[in-house]
């Protein structure tokens, strides 16, 4: 059986709001029931949520009320510093106080980040956290960090987010010795800069299981499961995967809208066109974990839906009950006490 955990979920985040978070708050507590859920968001959203609620999931499902909001455009220093009763605030505290097991927002990634590093601190041998996240490939998701958190980086925190990224895939592949990758412009031991040439020297004494440097197409077809770079580098590709999925679904939307003939042809390869963009929705993919906090914060994507938005929830489930945090903090340990003997 699994174990129980509790997860605060953040009412008030995204472009959609509470409605959202609430309606998946309901569908995780109907299929799981064992876990129980906080949300946390101003007094006259909670009433709305617990009348929906019905009374249906006892302690279960729970409710925190905050007094304000970080809106979505908000400065993450303003937000950090004025809006400390905010509900991405009260939902970090749950988590550091240990009333709650993770902490799950579609609010400002950069507010979150913020208050999340001043709420729950770093981990011991963490510099940086950095988030990361799964993204659709050929042979299952490869996990990629960072992706927006880092803009500059050097060698040793590349290596420092190859543990973190590590730790994370393991746990969500359920694989033992996850295959770990570092993006550059090729596969050659002279390519890349400094920084990367450094960071590879050092990942391949890790004792991690480092197949080398990973090219841009490398992250869909190479045997790879996570695929490290700086926060600059990570974001543009993500950014342009997501960009490229809409590009081709529109494309081929026009093309079968064409004209009589296409038409057909469209509803003759329905089945086919309908499993493609299942196996591209992002919406399998939403949640991405700021990982190297001491605590489990997952950031859903601002437009998600509540398909979306469980997708996040689930990761999250996941994480809370591999102890995500521990592994990487003992992993980060022995790496340490390896390089003190050396």
């Amino acid at each position: 059986m699994s174990a129980k955990v509790t997860i605060a979920l953040d009412a008030m985040g995204g472009d959609l709001g509470a409605t959202v978070v609430v309606a998946a708050a309901l569908a995780t507590l109907e299929r799981d029931d064992t876990v129980n859920l906080v949300l946390v968001g101003l007094p006259e959203v909670l009433a709305r949520a617990q009348a929906q609620a019905k009374g249906n999931y006892g302690t279960r499902l729970k409710f925190q009320p905050a007094s304000e909001v970080v809106a979505m455009d908000e400065p993450p220093a303003e937000a950090l510093r004025h809006k400390k009763d905010s509900s991405m605030r009260v939902a970090l505290e749950l988590v550091k106080s240990g009333e709650a097991d993770a902490c799950v927002s579609s609010g400002n990634t950069g507010a979150l980040m913020a208050t999340a590093r001043y709420v729950l601190k770093t981990l011991p041998g963490i510099d940086r956290p950095a988030i990361i996240s799964a993204v659709p490939a050929l042979r299952g998701p490869t996990y990629m960090l960072d992706i927006g958190a880092n803009v500059g980086c050097t060698a040793e925190h590349l290596l420092q987010f190859a543990f973190m990224g590590s730790v994370i895939a393991g746990d969500m592949l359920d694989v033992e010795r996850p295959r770990v990758g570092l993006l550059n412009i090729g596969q050659e031991d002279i390519k890349g800069n400094e920084v990367i040439r450094e960071a590879g020297a050092l990942l391949a004494r890790s004792g991690l299981n480092y197949i080398g440097f990973v090219e841009g197409d490398g992250i869909f077809y190479a045997d790879v499961d996570v695929v490290v770079s700086d926060g600059l580098v990570g974001n543009v590709a993500i950014k342009t995967m997501e960009g490229l999925a809409g590009l081709l679904s529109s494309f081929l939307k026009e093309e079968f809208q064409r004209n009589s003939l296409r038409k057909l042809q469209g509803l003759a390869a329905s089945s086919a066109l309908h499993a493609l963009r299942a196996r591209l929705d992002s919406r399998r993919y939403n949640g991405a974990t700021l990982v190297g906090l001491n605590g489990i914060v997952l950031k859903s994507h601002g437009s998600a839906d509540q398909v979306a938005f469980e997708t996040a929830v689930k990761t999250a489930i996941v994480e809370a009950r591999k102890g995500a945090p521990v592994q990487i903090g003992k992993l980060i340990e022995k790496q340490s006490l390896e390089c003190i003997r050396a």
